[in-house]
């Protein structure tokens, strides 16, 4: 399935998504693209717009990521990989594995106290949708479990207009409810499912979803 913009995306998801409307409900958008997915469902819900800033590390020369520096400036590791692998990588690149936690880290610290950034204590009590543009592995899912956990929130939901099989199975494994427009078994990239890719740089993103908080207020 294909779509004409993230906004069509949004509006499509939103109308799945109509029963938790002024029902204590926030938006966590787990991408910069998806923020423009975000803003069309959280007016329709009435519901509050959060980004969660995460930024992966990777393995290098390995098609696969070591895990992602977190917000609070931690590590989640990638989920697929088990403890051996994860303590093998970084024996192996320890390194590089510093440099970049360093580095991602200084860069999440400049866009901390942002309109519009997660604080995780909104959660508490709320039904909270993890949405993604385009989900083709957990990582930012992985984040986002992690945050949760020590919250007690009402209701969590993964959605996303288009999402790989296997993350569409994690999901199910992981929420009190999915919400997905189309599945599909050999994920592209996000883009490809969008037929408008005018999407903003971060700090332009930052900015529209300051101005879109503002204005719910």
């Amino acid at each position: 399935m294909y779509f004409q913009s993230r906004a069509e995306a949004g509006v499509m998801l939103a109308s799945k998504l109509m029963k938790y409307r002024y029902d204590n409900t926030v938006i966590v958008a787990l991408s910069d693209g998806s923020v423009q997915v975000g803003m069309q469902i959280a007016a329709e819900l009435h519901a509050t717009l959060s980004l969660l800033l995460t930024l992966p590390v990777d393995i290098p020369g390995e098609d696969t990521f070591y895990g992602m520096i977190t917000q609070e400036g931690g590590m989640v590791y990638n989920s697929d990989l088990t403890e051996g692998q994860v303590d093998d990588y970084y024996s192996e690149y320890r390194g590089n594995i510093e440099e970049q936690k360093i580095s991602q880290n200084s860069k999440l610290n400049k866009l901390l106290g942002s309109g519009g950034i997660l604080e995780p204590d909104i959660l508490r009590g709320q039904n909270v949708v993890l949405l993604s543009d385009g989900l083709n592995n957990t990582r930012e899912i992985d984040v986002a479990l992690e945050l949760t956990k020590p919250l007690k929130i009402e209701r969590l939901i993964i959605a996303s207009p288009v999402a790989s099989i296997s993350a569409v199975d994690k999901a199910h494994i992981s929420a009190d409810e999915v919400c997905f427009l189309s599945v599909t078994p050999n994920f592209i990239d996000t883009d490809h499912y969008y037929d408008v890719n005018d999407m903003p740089n971060h700090e332009e993103v930052l900015k529209m979803l300051n101005e879109f908080v503002m204005r719910w207020r």
